[in-house]
Order: structure tokens, then C-alpha cells, then sequence
């Protein structure tokens, strides 16, 4: 279940397989709608819950046994007509023409058998209560750090790895060897992709072998961050394909200078929009072709919502993760990606930091210093590197010795 983060936040787990439906009052009353194997989650969820057993969440040809009208369990957990209905899946609507809290995203059977108790008109869609501007899910206190800084971190030394052992030769297969690591459930598909994307439609590492002059892609994702990188399979200019021998200078070069003004530019209390803007200034989306907001929030899922977009309002507040999320795009050209993250603290969370997880906060301080003291880049005090990687970017994958730094005055 890659969008059940929500549902974890407040109990602990995802249904995984199974659907699963927490009902929580008003009151604080809570019941928990879960199918045949996820019934004995509940004497460990994070909030006391009853049990409700719902048949209808299991997988296809499983036990029925005693089943009994959808809306009947739902009657059951307390859902009664007149009431106001807040529903939150995972997606938070942001349409220009639609009823954004009138779209759902549960499935049809759930949603008929709550509207058959309660009527049209008292449910609302209210997933922005979690991931929205001032969602309780988008920012995180020491310890939510504490925990999403080992999967970001995670990720980050996965690309590091297979930065490493890329050569000429290698299958992709090989590659995502190195790119999956302790058992942790991915936030995303793994990428090890070389010479063209998605051939066939494949999303996944496959046999094609690595040869000099390839587009390479690699990504990999764990709850609190993802790591991507995208380049050449080449140790020198030389070695690019024809089209592309000024692949720095067209392409990766204005990328990490707008990627420098995004490290440089973040601050806890500007709004997004003007970090957005600072991006269409150094890397103008008519000319570099980047379709999606240049940054985003990250937590359980890789891409929780986003405060940057065109004329954004939303103020950015200690707490925040964001990663760096700029996909540039020019003809003839391969991809140009640095994607980590980073977290905003303000000196309060900084000190908590500090004093609660004091092994982790030298980390912090040691990955900053890299990135001011090697790279050049003066990123705020708020600023903390999520994993080693951050900014670290050598656009010849092939080529151990040669990586972007900010050009001294």
C-alpha cells in the first residue's frame, strides 16, 4: 500500500494488501475497519481503537463467512445521518475548476456505503488536515527527524554505492543490487535505468548492460527521503554522444546552479512562491522544460504534497523536509538530477535536536560543513543535509574525481 501514510500516522501501520479504514470521533472514539489478516494489528495501534471485522477489505476468494451489507459496518463504527464527514485518503485535490472537497480518492463501495447513512451532502474531502498548508503531517519534531533521517540517509548512501561501482559492462540488475539495503520498504520504484527509459514500458532495473556514452538514471527511496542522480556514463567530454558534447554547459551546469540558488535561497518564513520564483529566474521553465513544482514535502510517502508552486502563499516552517526537485529537460540532451533532501529547524529544534539525539545533530553539523567548506554553498543555519549526498553531483558518472562546486568570486 504505497498511500496509506495517513492511516499510519495515526495508527502505526499500513493494511498493506488489504484496505483498511480508521474511524475516529469527535470524542476521541476510534474504531478500526480491517480486513481478515490485519485484525490483530489493533491491540498495537498508536490510538486505542475498537475492532471492527469488515470481510470486504480482504484479498479476492478469501473467507466471507457472516458477512453483511458494507454500510451495516460502517453503521457500526458510529457513522449515523446528519453528521459532518471528513474523508481522508491520501490525495489532496488542488484542481482550478473542480469542487476539490467534494472528490474522494476511496474506493466506490466505501464510498456508496457512506453516503446511503449519511447523505450527499455531509461529506467533504479532508486529507489537507494532514498533508495541506498546516496539515499536521508537514512538519515533524526531533524525533520524526530522528527517524526519517535514517531512510533518507539510507537512500543516500545507496546512490553513493552505485555511483561508485557504475562502469562499463554492469547490468542494471547489478546496479539495483546496490540501491536496495536493510529490508526497508521502498518509497518508490527503485531506478537503475541506462540508454533509454522505459523501453517496452519497463519500470524496473533490467539486463541491458551499462556502455560508455549512456544516460544513466538511479533512484532510490525510503520513508523520510529520496536520493536520484541522472548523467553520462563517461569519464570526459569526449566520450558524450555527438549531439550532446556541451551536456555541462546546456544543461548540467544551469541545473546546479539552480540547484545552488535553492540551498542558498530556503529559509524557515518565505513563502513558496518566492522560492519558486528564484528557480524560474536562475533555470527559466520555457527554456529547461521542469513540468513539477522545483521542491516538495517528503515523510512516509516520497512525495507528500508541495507549498512550492507559482505564487504560493504557504509559508515555509521549521519542521518542514523538503527535497530538491528540479527535472530540467532540453532536446538531444540526458537528464541532469541531484535530488536529496533537507530539513528546516529553527533554533528550538536545532537545541532539541541537540540535546535529544546528539550523535545525529554532529552529523548534521558535519554534512553542513561539507557543503559550505567543500562545495561553497552557504546554506542557512537552518538548513540540515538529510544525508551525505546533498548537493554532491558529478555529472560524468564515470569520472570518480570530478564534481560540481561553486565558482569562488
Amino acid at each position: 500500500m504505497e498511500h496509506g501514510s495517513n492511516f499510519e500516522y495515526l495508527t502505526g501501520f499500513l493494511p498493506r494488501f488489504e484496505e483498511g479504514i480508521l474511524v475516529l470521533h469527535q470524542d476521541g472514539k476510534a474504531r478500526l475497519l480491517l480486513g481478515n489478516e490485519n485484525t490483530k494489528m489493533v491491540k498495537h495501534s498508536r490510538i486505542p481503537a475498537g475492532l471492527i471485522h469488515v470481510p470486504f477489505f480482504s484479498l479476492p476468494n478469501q473467507p466471507m463467512e457472516e458477512d453483511k451489507p458494507v454500510d451495516q459496518y460502517f453503521r457500526e463504527a458510529g457513522i449515523a445521518r446528519g453528521q459532518n464527514i471528513g474523508v481522508a485518503g491520501w490525495k489532496m485535490f488542488t484542481s482550478q475548476v473542480e469542487d476539490n472537497s467534494c472528490l474522494l480518492d476511496i474506493p466506490a463501495y466505501m464510498d456508496r456505503a457512506v453516503r446511503k447513512i449519511a447523505g450527499d451532502n455531509c461529506i467533504k474531502n479532508s486529507s489537507h488536515l494532514f498533508v495541506g498548508d498546516g496539515g499536521v503531517r508537514t512538519t515533524n519534531n526531533a524525533n520524526e527527524i530522528a527517524h526519517y533521517e535514517f531512510g533518507a540517509a539510507l537512500a543516500g548512501d545507496c546512490i553513493s554505492d552505485a555511483l561508485e561501482y557504475i562502469r562499463p559492462g554492469i547490468t542494471e540488475m547489478e546496479l539495483g543490487e546496490w540501491l536496495n539495503r536493510a529490508g526497508q520498504r521502498n518509497s518508490v520504484v527503485t531506478i537503475a535505468s541506462t540508454g533509454e527509459r522505459f523501453e517496452n514500458a519497463n519500470l524496473y532495473p533490467g539486463a541491458k548492460t551499462v556502455n560508455t556514452g549512456d544516460r544513466i538514471s538511479l533512484t532510490a527511496g525510503y520513508k523520510g527521503g529520496l536520493s536520484s542522480r541522472a548523467g553520462y556514463a563517461v569519464e570526459t567530454e569526449e566520450q558524450l554522444p555527438e549531439p550532446s558534447k556541451d551536456y555541462v554547459e546546456k544543461l548540467a551546469g544551469p541545473y546546479f546552479a539552480a540547484v545552488i540558488q535553492w540551498l542558498e535561497t530556503i529559509h524557515i518564513g518565505m513563502a513558496g512562491g518566492e522560492l519558486y520564483e528564484q528557480i524560474q529566474e536562475v533555470l527559466p521553465r520555457e527554456e529547461y522544460g521542469w513540468q513539477l513544482n522545483p521542491g516538495h514535502l517528503t515523510a512516509d510517502e516520497e512525495w507528500m504534497s508541495s507549498p512550492v508552486y507559482k505564487d504560493s502563499k504557504e509559508v515555509l516552517r521549521s519542521g518542514m523536509i523538503l527535497q530538491i526537485d528540479i527535472i530540467p529537460q532540453r532536446d538531444g540532451y540526458g537528464g541532469a538530477g541531484c535530488e536529496s533532501g533537507i530539513a528546516l529547524a529553527d533554533k528550538t529544534l536545532r537545541k532539541q535536536i541537540e540535546r535529544e539525539y546528539p550523535e545525529l545533530y554532529q552529523v548534521f553539523l558535519e554534512r553542513r560543513r561539507y557543503i559550505t567548506d567543500v562545495l561553497h554553498i552557504n546554506i542557512s543555519e537552518e538548513v540540515l543535509p538529510m544525508s551525505d549526498i546533498v548537493a554532491y553531483y558529478r555529472p560524468y558518472f564515470l569520472n570518480h574525481s570530478l564534481a560540481f562546486v561553486k565558482r569562488s568570486k
